[in-house]
């Protein structure tokens, strides 16, 4: 770059001329450094981040609140549609099919607390009906989780008794209709879902029944 000024310095003659080339020398590189964009000064062992880069814990953040669902409507925007499902949080898809016994037991707290009974009374049940079975069927005809009749399951407003969803709120249903109509007594609500509530009042308290004694004897041993 100043392969000419210095030349020119080497070629002068005499002192004079010599300190007049070096001012001219340093007022042209004065110049040049005002023209220069100045780089700003950084700490040793660290490298400057450009404003345009947000740290990680800024993009996860936001990340967090990016409803994945817009994803499938936006055309900007590939992803693995296999990915996503529009079910709603503690919501059951109508084709999934729900067999943890995790899942049961949400359907059962949602009957449970609508209808007013013992959510652990309920589970208590359905452990000794159908042992958390959604697709249990009985040699009598009794269906799904809470084991319903056919005729009791129509009476119910249960149109699919293997569907969980309609097995457990119509069977809990029917356990509170029992309940209220032995005025709370569990032992004899319990006993009339097993032989119907015309046996009960037949013999007034628990009938006769080795199955039905000892169903009423499991599922309080699960209760209580």
């Amino acid at each position: 770059m100043f392969s000419s000024m210095i030349q020119n310095l080497l070629s002068s003659s005499g002192k004079s001329s010599a300190m007049q080339r070096a001012v001219q020398m340093n007022n042209y590189v004065n110049n040049l450094n005002a023209e220069w964009t100045p780089v700003e000064k950084k700490t040793q062992g660290q490298e400057t981040v450009p404003s345009n880069i947000q740290p990680f814990d800024s993009v996860l953040k936001s990340s967090a609140k990016t409803k994945f669902g817009d994803l499938l409507t936006n055309p900007a925007t590939r992803v693995n549609a296999s990915l996503y499902t529009n079910t709603a949080q503690g919501a059951t898809a109508p084709n999934e099919k729900i067999s943890t016994r995790e899942q049961i037991r949400g359907l059962v707290s949602r009957a449970a607390k609508k209808h007013g009974v013992d959510e652990k009374l309920v589970n208590a049940l359905i452990k000794q009906e159908s042992g958390f079975n959604p697709n249990a069927k009985s040699r009598v005809g009794a269906m799904g989780l809470m084991q319903l009749m056919p005729a009791t399951a129509k009476g119910l407003g249960v149109t699919n008794p293997m569907d969980p969803e309609q097995n457990v709120e119509g069977g809990v249903k029917y356990l509170k209709s029992m309940l209220n109509r032995y005025n709370g007594n569990v032992i004899l609500a319990l006993a009339a879902y097993n032989a119907g509530p015309g046996a009960v009042d037949k013999y007034d308290g628990v009938p006769p029944y080795k199955e039905t004694q000892n169903y009423v004897r499991s599922i309080l041993a699960n209760y209580l």
